[in-house]
């Protein structure tokens, strides 16, 4: 399913324009080597455009529509027209042998494309690899200002006449009679279900985050375990050159558009619509990872699209029954392993995101202006922020996003990250509160605990680990008002004890209490004995000795609502 809608993705991208025919590829482009007639090298043009990145500008490689490139790794082969200085130039990097192999694999494939072009330009590049001496390569004139950096292994173009040779009629021919021409063995394609001819080797995806910079694999096989009826390579999964080059070209596009692909630890994402509108993907990407919207915008697009209402985005119609496609991809090694694929209609994507939002709906402190927390901000709070590098669970990624889309249970990895940070920072902030409350709003059946996972505080609950959660809070504020600028603090003392084992550390707290309490002024004493004596009067069963992790967490979800209120009864005032 994931080669088949990728494959009708390029498809529709193609009717539009936007994606390079088969046989081409869109490539990072350095430099050009511009010929003249003769077919010498006159001039090294530079094609790097300035970006900016972050607050500089920097040189980055031009992006530019080349023949599709031969697949390599520790083999010599020679791509067209598009290339190292290895194989257009024969520049030695420190192996003669391989450098000398490569330009001839490359010079022979030129000539032999070429040879029946007959146009200037194709004239131009057949002379060149003619006359071209690569032992002399270093020391042409042209190349030595950016000796240097040609030798990181950029690729480069050659240039006739104030082009690109790439734009010439007569050599586009010759790619497309040559990359047409192939002796492949016949068979039913898995992904179009049409009689063609079989890729053996599929072409890389490049960009996915760890993966190798020159490329991975979703599909192949290169040892006997992985093979099938002694067939070798892409014989196991029959998939015709057009299927194969057009989903690996689809998602190639889809990485390098940095718009629409987030990563979240070691997980790339990408999604897309049927119909090749990019609107969708801008939709999608606002309400689960930016947080620059306005919630009115993003709650209220969501809701739109959960009841089946078509609605107005950028510009652009989306309609909730349009199908729609998110990909989670991590690396391996050499090839790619799938993290997750999600595919069903538009306005599901929207319901199951409302309700997660829903779930996550939390009071905030007023310095907290984000007003929803995208899935690498949840991600973030399992993480220690001070460590060397700080990233959460590889897999938590996959399985948060994939709970998400399919308004699924919580993976446990996101409420153990959680429950590990409030333990060794004592301290709840909004995102880790927001997962509390939406991890037992969705994954658990206890409607006592699920009764208190509430947006802000439940005055009325009787519910003992929250009541004792709330308690924590007033008698950390008794301690503050009473020894103001206090270095350590009940909380930093107490918190994880009194949420665990309440029963051992409860009684030293409140005689530690009356204690501070006789230090406050007689209003100030009055206004926090009554909170207390409130919330002793909702106990009606003896302190647990020990509580499990869900009661613990009712714990931290009533002493954050209690804070949080605190703090409005301080504005208020």
């Amino acid at each position: 399913m994931i080669l088949q809608s990728l494959t009708r993705y390029y498809e529709a991208l193609l009717s539009q324009g936007k994606i390079t025919p088969p046989g081409w590829v869109t490539a990072k482009v350095s430099y050009a080597l511009a010929l003249d007639d003769q077919g010498s090298l006159k001039q090294l043009l530079h094609l790097q455009d300035e970006v900016p990145r972050g607050k500089k500008m920097v040189l980055t490689p031009r992006s530019m529509e080349v023949p599709a490139p031969a697949k390599r790794s520790a083999n010599v082969a020679a791509s067209f027209l598009c290339d190292n200085c290895g194989y257009l130039l024969g520049m030695d990097k420190g192996n003669p042998a391989r450098t000398a192999e490569c330009f001839a694999a490359s010079k022979a494939l030129h000539l032999d494309l070429l040879k029946n072009a007959g146009s200037p330009a194709a004239r131009a590049v057949i002379r060149f690899f003619e006359t071209w001496d690569p032992s002399q390569a270093k020391a042409h004139p042209a190349l030595q200002e950016d000796l240097e950096d040609l030798m990181k292994g950029g690729n480069l173009i050659f240039w006739y006449h104030n082009q690109p040779v790439t734009q010439d009629a007569a050599i586009r021919e010759a790619w497309q009679a040559q990359y047409a021409s192939t002796n492949a063995e016949k068979a039913v394609c898995l992904v179009t279900g049409r009689y063609a001819p079989m890729a053996r080797l599929h072409p890389s995806i490049k960009g996915v985050s760890g993966a190798q910079s020159t490329g991975a694999s979703m599909v192949s096989f290169n040892a006997p375990a992985f093979c099938s009826f002694e067939h070798e390579q892409g014989a196991n999964a029959p998939t015709s050159e057009y299927a194969a080059f057009a989903y690996t070209t689809a998602l190639n596009h889809l990485i390098a558009d940095r718009d629409h692909m987030r990563r979240v630890g070691d997980t790339t994402i990408v999604c897309w619509a049927d119909n090749g509108e990019p609107a969708y993907q801008d939709c999608m990407m606002a309400c689960m990872y930016d947080d620059s919207y306005t919630e009115q915008d993003i709650v209220g697009t969501l809701h739109a699209l959960a009841d089946g209402r078509a609605i107005d985005w950028q510009e652009s119609r989306l309609n909730p029954d349009m199908r729609f496609y998110v990909l989670g991809l991590a690396p391996n090694a050499g090839r790619l392993s799938v993290r997750f694929f999600w595919q069903n209609t538009f306005g599901t994507l929207a319901r199951n995101l409302a309700r997660h939002y829903d779930r996550l709906n939390i009071i905030r402190p007023s310095f907290d202006t984000r007003l929803t927390l995208p899935v690498w901000q949840l991600a973030r709070e399992t993480v220690n922020l001070n460590a060397r590098t700080p990233e959460p669970n590889p897999r938590l990624a996959g399985d948060l996003l994939s709970a998400v889309l399919n308004d699924g249970r919580y993976p446990a990895t996101l409420l153990d990250g959680v429950v590990l940070r409030i333990r060794a920072e004592r301290n709840i902030t909004r995102g880790r509160a927001a997962i509390l409350k939406a991890y037992y709003l969705r994954n658990s059946q206890d409607k006592q605990l699920k009764e208190v996972m509430t947006v802000e505080l439940n005055e009325q609950s009787t519910y003992l680990p929250y009541v004792l959660g709330r308690m924590f809070s007033v008698l950390e504020a008794i301690q503050e008002s009473a020894n103001p600028g206090i270095n350590t603090t009940i909380k930093d003392r107490y918190f994880n004890s009194a949420s665990s084992t309440p029963s051992n550390v409860f009684p030293v707290l409140i005689n530690l209490a009356q204690k501070h309490l006789a230090k406050l002024d007689k209003g100030l004493s009055y206004y926090y004995s009554k909170q207390l004596t409130d919330l002793n009067s909702r106990i009606t069963e003896t302190l647990p000795t020990r509580m499990g992790l869900p009661e613990q967490s009712a714990f931290q979800i009533g002493y954050y609502h209690q804070t949080q209120k605190r703090y409005t009864k301080k504005e208020e005032k």
